[in-house]
This record gives structure tokens, C-alpha cells and sequence, in this order.
């Protein structure tokens, strides 16, 4: 884990053209190169389908044991990214724990504001539950960035549902406060290469559209998370997004709810996704594969 390859992750996102910000329809088509630009291993299959009438894609790793699921929750603001966009870190995840993962291709804004992703969300695990048969116990959500905040998010949808929690759930750099009101939004501002707050205002007011941005299932770091899934919560020390991983945790905590807050010192958001330039993402992607695998075994209330 050495600091030229944290300096090299720091200036490759400064002097990238990607704008969180700025209009969309340009950021999408930016986004995707961005994220495609890796090629993938080849043996990783993908397949395209459908739960509760979501668009999924289902990613599957040699030795994946199809009787444990990761359902995963790609990053983007809400505005921005695919299923098909998070076939490498979904793959990185499932080739760790030795499980498939199906990522969800929710709805985006501005087309299709709050509250439809988290629609989509619960109808793709409620899918899983009632047309699959898949028992809540072998699965574990999986969420990066805004997908890791729709991840928690989606844990409250399904305690007001009354549907039964995943085994668990591991979120990447939570984006799980859309007032954006954390001190780390100006406080850390400077050392984040990735993101700023006046982008993640901008996005936020895509997503929002009329709704309330401390209702629950907007931002759950305002939510009781008494009763919902243990909860992963990995973060670096160099995003804006900081307090709100800590905020979360201690949402958590408060509800009783066993949590693990990973602070990873001077790495960017979403540093996991950059395990090949970056030892602290196998790392990090390691502690979350053992988290997940403790959570599928223990013994279920």
C-alpha cells in the first residue's frame, strides 16, 4: 500500500473530463466511457433479465455457488450509470465471496425522480423473495455511492413493507445525505479529486423533484434503522461523502443494529473500484467479501 499509487489514483480523477455536475445527458455517455475503460476478464458471464419487472444483470464468476446472491446497487447520483456499468466491481465482489451477483438497473433521474428507484429496489427483492423462492438469508446487498445510499435506503423501505431483511448489507462510499450537509462537504473538499458539493446539490435536486431530502428513504441518514440488515459501511478519508458513512454508522448503532465503519485513510470515493491500481481497494473489497461471508453464516433470528 504505498502513497505514489494514492498520488497517481489522486491526479488520474483530478484531471479526468468527468463533471458529476454538469449536464447530463454529456456526463452519462463520459460516465460509462470512464467506467468501461477497463476491460474485463474473461471469465466473467453476464446475463441480462428481469425481477418484478426491473431490469437486472445477473454477473457470474468461475466457482459461484448460485445458491448465495449479492444484490447490487450501482453508483451515479441516481442520474447517472447502468447495471451493465457495474459489471467490474459487482464481479470483483462476486469472485470474493464465490456468489453471483445480479445488479439492478433501477430507474434514473431526472426521468424518473424519487421515489422510483427505491421502487425498483424493493420490487427486484421482492421478486427474488416470492418468484424465486430465494430465502432473505442468502442474500446481501451490495451498494456504491448513491447505491450504497439506496441500499440503506431500501432496508427501511422493506421494515415499512414488512418484508423480511437480507443477511446483510456492505455499502462503498455512501451518498446517504441528500441535503448534503455534512462537514466533510466543505471540510473535506480540498483533498476529494472526485467529487464537490455543488455537484451533489445539483444531482440531488434531479432526484428530488417535490419530495422532502430528510425523508427516510431519501436520506437515511434522518431514518430509525432500528431492526434493518447489519450494515458494512467502507468510506476513505479523502471524500466529501465522509460524515456521511460516519452519520449512517451511528444512525445505525443508535437502532441497535450491528454495524462496521471502515475509514480508509487518504483514498478517494468509491476507491474499491480501482483494485488495480490500488492496494487498499483488494484490501477493502477483501474485508468486505469476509463481512458478507460471516453474514450468510450466522444463525438467522
Amino acid at each position: 500500500m504505498t502513497r505514489k499509487q494514492r498520488e497517481d489514483l489522486d491526479a488520474l480523477l483530478r484531471h479526468g473530463p468527468f463533471d458529476l455536475g454538469g449536464a447530463v445527458a454529456e456526463q452519462r455517455e463520459l460516465f460509462h466511457q470512464m467506467i468501461s475503460a477497463a476491460p474485463l476478464p474473461d471469465d466473467i458471464t453476464t446475463t441480462p433479465g428481469e425481477l418484478g419487472g426491473v431490469p437486472t444483470l445477473t454477473v457470474v464468476t468461475p466457482g459461484s455457488d448460485l445458491s448465495t446472491l449479492v444484490l447490487y446497487f450501482h453508483g451515479g447520483a441516481y442520474v447517472l450509470g447502468s447495471a451493465a456499468d457495474s459489471v467490474g466491481l459487482a464481479a470483483d465482489v462476486s469472485r470474493r465471496v464465490g456468489a453471483r451477483a445480479i445488479s439492478v438497473d433501477y430507474r434514473l433521474a431526472p426521468e424518473h425522480p424519487y421515489p422510483a428507484a427505491v421502487e425498483d429496489a424493493v420490487a427486484a427483492y421482492r421478486a427474488l423473495l416470492e418468484d424465486e423462492g430465494v430465502p432473505s438469508s442468502s442474500i446481501v446487498f451490495v451498494g456504491e455511492s448513491a447505491g450504497g445510499g439506496l441500499v440503506a435506503a431500501t432496508l427501511v423501505a422493506l421494515k415499512e413493507a414488512g418484508l423480511p431483511q437480507p443477511a446483510g448489507a456492505a455499502v462503498f462510499s455512501p451518498w446517504a445525505d441528500l441535503t448534503v450537509s455534512g462537514d466533510s462537504a466543505t471540510g473535506k473538499a480540498a483533498v476529494d479529486p472526485a467529487l464537490t458539493a455543488e455537484a451533489l446539490r445539483a444531482r440531488a435536486r434531479d432526484y428530488l423533484g417535490a419530495a422532502d431530502p430528510t425523508a427516510p428513504t431519501v436520506s437515511p441518514i434522518f431514518a430509525d434503522l432500528t431492526g434493518v440488515a447489519p450494515l458494512l459501511i467502507q468510506v476513505g478519508s479523502h471524500e466529501i461523502l465522509l460524515d456521511d458513512a460516519v452519520r449512517l454508522a451511528a444512525r445505525a448503532g443508535a437502532g441497535d443494529v450491528p454495524v462496521q465503519l471502515q475509514v480508509w485513510p487518504e483514498v478517494p470515493h468509491v476507491f474499491q473500484g480501482f483494485a488495480a491500481l490500488l492496494d487498499e481497494a483488494g484490501a477493502a473489497l477483501d474485508s468486505a467479501a469476509a463481512f458478507i461471508r460471516a453474514a450468510w453464516a450466522a444463525p438467522q433470528d
